[in-house]
């Protein structure tokens, strides 16, 4: 049996103004770093073997932020890990939506990745990591399209609550059969630094 841990990034500037990232490499801002500080100081407190990123710098410097408070190294970083691409939607609100495609734009083809290229990214990177490092616990700093289209895959829901900035949500079992150990939780932006609870708790 594996456990993976899903992280998404901390807070870009393009998130603060509910536009669309995609696959476009926006960083990080000051709020997006501390909260990737707070997530490390919460994660110094537990046990994880091996922690993965997507190659996209918003998902990399969390990593980098939260492997250095854990005193780890990040294993490696993957572009099967990325956000979905939302073709031309990426870099626009939903006013910038309006204004070029009219009030019917969602009904629209925009050349969006499809539930099932994310899927066979995911499963593919999680089929080969959980082969790697069986019995292991494995943190994947990812984005929140990709986590949560995941996470419903694996649990076989069709909703699980918003997955929010530096959320971290628990996932333990094996091909055939996945229990939610954590739903995603981001408790360390709301309680002190140095407050010690364990993950499980929130």
């Amino acid at each position: 049996m594996v456990t993976f841990g899903f992280v998404r990034h901390g807070l870009t500037d393009w998130n603060s103004e509910y536009r669309a990232q995609g696959q476009h490499d926006v960083p990080l801002n000051a709020e997006g770093i501390r909260q990737a500080r707070l997530l490390g100081e919460r994660l110094a407190k537990e046990h994880w073997d091996y922690l993965y990123s997507s190659d996209l710098s918003r998902a990399r410097v969390t990593a980098e932020i939260v492997a250095e408070a854990m005193g780890m190294e990040v294993t490696g970083f993957d572009p099967r890990l990325r956000e979905k691409s939302h073709g031309r939607l990426d870099g626009t609100t939903v006013a910038d939506r309006i204004a070029l495609w009219g009030a019917d734009w969602a009904n629209l083809d925009h050349g969006e990745e499809s539930v099932e290229s994310i899927l066979s990214r995911s499963m593919d990177f999680l089929r080969e990591k959980a082969s790697l490092h069986p019995d292991h616990k494995i943190l994947i700093v990812s984005h929140g399209a990709w986590i949560a289209r995941t996470i419903e895959h694996l649990l076989q829901v069709d909703d699980i609550p918003h997955v929010g900035n530096t959320s971290l949500c628990v996932l333990s079992g094996s091909d055939s059969s996945w229990s939610c150990v954590l739903p995603p939780c981001d408790k360390h932006l709301e309680v002190p630094a140095d407050t010690s609870e364990d993950s499980a708790s929130c």
